[in-house]
């Protein structure tokens, strides 16, 4: 049968249920619960997946999952052969299949003690955090051993070797396909840098490699681990650069001046090589030097140029991605490209991958449909299927004819329960382009108004939002109640353009925050809300634009709503970053409006919460804050969460629905958005 007339055999509808004439709002233990399934990958061979499912004694927890795909596979649904739990109080994060039937997990576990200064933790006294443990699991997941830590040299200290534990020192750089039973991996040590191994999976020994060095990093060959180019900052002539190395003809690691720049100029120059096969390595450059948007040059080692105009570019998005082929029978081939705009879209310069990846898209209409792990003769590829409206469905193309389902990670969610997002642009009032998701309440019909509105700013703030369903909830919980969600991509957000990221130095609470306010009264002027039902909510970065509004006099929001939020400006720059090389990147960039300097006028109700095990944005923030405007505003809210982090894997699932739970409460009375549960 031909690639364009797949055959699909399925049994989960990846919409789940049918629409029903009155959907019941999504409830906080939705997004509690664990996923049904989630993080699924698929081996070299194609002889295994793993991933996490729901622990079928407690579905609030994840457990290991391994399928066993050696034998004949039958449809229209795979099940998991085995499962295996985490060790008490460890929760399992993230998984990745490896080959010959081994796989990668982490899990971390609350952790409070003396870190002297490790990584984000205090240099006096002790810190609550988390501890991150890598772990190699055999067949069937019969066995996890922990991966070897990063070395520690002689002379170091007990609390370095503990933040080594803590952080996790070891990490897999390369499978190495074409190798048997090596992969190449990356181990910390206490004085330089890291060390690159090859690491076998079958016996647990290693050999080294080569070393980075603190302010290096090396791009190794996925065909046999020997470094292709090299990536180093460097204090030359007073000033920090960042300098690229290339293979030169008798096969050295050599500067590419033309590839050097300073590193406060921030431009984006990202080294892909095309490794091929008894030819010469093809060095490709990801730059925003020369365009607003990232695109692709090729860089001739030779004559240290690049080629005088981009091979690849997109005239409204930043080409993110390089894809070439790992099969033996084409290695090193272009085979397609990843670019950033609404989602992150790969177009495909491989006929077959296109034709499968057309195929697949027309039999699920307006779906964001992923192209996964593949073996090497493509008859078995994993696909995930989700959009902001559609939970992530997974599922293993066969013999580019079936299509069997996994699972989908929420079946307990259906479509008319949520709300659908696309991209819009609105115009800020100096004139900038701000692009932003906007997602619609749930069963919304074109003159609708909503209930109210929620502006949902981004951390950062040098990332960005993707069209996506949101396993945290903020969009999705409220659409199902009527609100109307912006989240807007302000100046100062990567991934949009050089432009609108520069625009954002120097401006927090400043032209940043104009572009949250103008995004409201963008809602209010297209008519989705009545400008008295708009509130404000973000995380990290996006706390701080919360905090931030509530001090401004005069703002559109008539609440806002601060987890693990940003307060003391001040202090944050004094201290950002704990190397030089971050604060000379970033943190000139960070000054603004200081909430803490303005407490006196806070003018709308805030609701902060904030996580006691949190060291990126310390809850002392939170605290410092309320405690400056509780009496002015007896209507705000402090909410302290013991044992939570700040990245969403070091929440619990009671966190998660408190979380939402806390918002809801405080939407529905000390904001009077005005709406109520049926």
């Amino acid at each position: 049968m031909s690639v364009r007339g797949l055959l699909f055999i399925f049994a989960v509808l990846v919409g789940g249920s049918p629409a029903v004439a009155d959907p019941v709002p999504l409830q906080a233990d939705d997004f509690a619960r664990a996923a049904a399934v989630s993080q699924v990958s698929m081996s070299h061979e194609g002889d295994m997946l793993v991933g996490l499912v729901a622990d079928p004694e407690d579905p609030f927890k994840s457990v290991a999952a391994y399928w066993d795909l050696s034998g004949d596979i039958t449809g229209p649904t795979i099940l998991p052969t085995h499962i295996t739990p985490a060790q008490e109080g460890l929760k399992f994060v993230t998984t990745r299949a490896l080959k010959k039937k081994r796989s990668l997990w982490t899990t971390v576990q609350p952790y409070i003690g003396a870190l002297s200064g490790c990584g984000e933790g205090k240099r006096i006294g002790s810190t609550k955090t988390f501890l991150i443990q890598t772990l190699i699991a055999s067949e069937h997941l019969e066995t996890m051993t922990e991966l070897p830590t990063g070395r520690t040299e002689i002379g170091a200290t007990e609390s370095m070797q503990r933040c080594f534990e803590l952080q996790g020192g070891t990490n897999v750089k390369s499978l190495l396909p074409l190798d048997d039973d090596e992969i190449l991996i990356s181990r910390r040590t206490t004085k330089n840098g890291s060390s690159l191994y090859r690491y076998n999976l079958a016996t647990a020994e290693q050999s080294f490699v080569t070393r980075e060095g603190l302010q290096e990093q090396i791009q190794s060959s996925e065909r046999d681990g020997r470094p292709l180019s090299k990536y180093a900052q460097k204090f030359v002539d007073g000033e920090w650069i960042e300098q690229r190395y290339v293979l030169d003809a008798d096969g050295n690691l050599v500067v590419a001046p033309a590839l050097t720049t300073t590193i406060k100029n921030r431009y984006e120059m990202d080294l892909q090589v095309q490794d091929r096969v008894g030819s010469d390595p093809v060095y490709y450059v990801l730059t925003d030097k020369f365009s607003d948007h990232a695109a692709v040059y090729i860089y001739d080692v030779a004559s240290d140029t690049l080629s005088e105009s981009p091979v690849i570019a997109h005239p409204r998005f930043n080409i993110s991605q390089l894809v070439f082929s790992r099969r033996a029978q084409d290695w090193g081939e272009l085979i397609g490209f990843q670019y950033l705009a609404e989602t992150y879209k790969t177009h495909w310069l491989d006929p077959e991958l296109s034709a499968i990846q057309a195929a697949l898209d027309q039999r699920f209409p307006d779906q964001i449909v992923r192209l996964g792990d593949q073996t090497d003769d493509r008859n078995r590829i994993l696909v995930t299927v989700s959009n902001s409206d559609q939970p992530s469905a997974y599922f293993l193309l066969l013999n580019k004819q079936e299509l069997i389902s996994i699972g989908s990670s929420r079946p307990w969610i259906r479509n008319d329960q949520l709300g659908r997002s696309k991209l819009i642009y609105y115009a800020a009032r100096d004139g900038l382009e701000i692009p932003a998701i906007l997602t619609y309440p749930a069963g919304y019909q074109p003159g609708d108004k909503a209930v109210g509105a929620i502006v949902i700013p981004h951390g950062g703030p040098w990332a960005r939002d993707y069209i996506g369903f949101g396993e945290a909830g903020w969009a999705q919980y409220f659409a199902s109640r009527g609100y109307i969600i912006l989240q807007p991509q302000y100046r100062g957000s990567s991934g949009w353009g050089r432009k609108l990221w520069l625009a954002g130095d120097g401006e927090w609470g400043l032209k940043m925050q104009d572009d949250k306010d103008d995004g409201a009264a963008w809602l209010v002027e297209k008519g989705y809300v009545d400008p008295d039902k708009i509130a404000i909510h973000g995380y990290s970065y996006g706390g701080f634009a919360a905090i931030a509004a509530s001090v401004r006099p005069d703002g559109p929001f008539q609440c806002a709503i601060a987890g693990a939020g940003v307060a003391n400006l001040t202090r944050l720059g004094n201290s950002w970053g704990q190397n030089r090389i971050q604060r000379i990147r970033q943190g000139h960039t960070v000054t603004g409006m200081d909430p803490m300097d303005n407490t006196d006028k806070i003018d709308i109700p805030i609701l902060l919460y904030h996580g006691d095990h949190d060291v990126r944005v310390p809850a002392w923030h939170s605290r410092d804050f309320y405690n400056a405007i509780k009496s002015k505003r007896p209507d705000s809210r402090l909410v302290i969460f013991e044992e939570m982090g700040h990245q969403r894997e070091k929440w619990s699932p009671q966190h998660v629905a408190q979380v939402l739970l806390e918002i809801e409460q405080f939407l529905d009375t000390t904001c009077g958005m005005g709406w109520s549960s049926p």
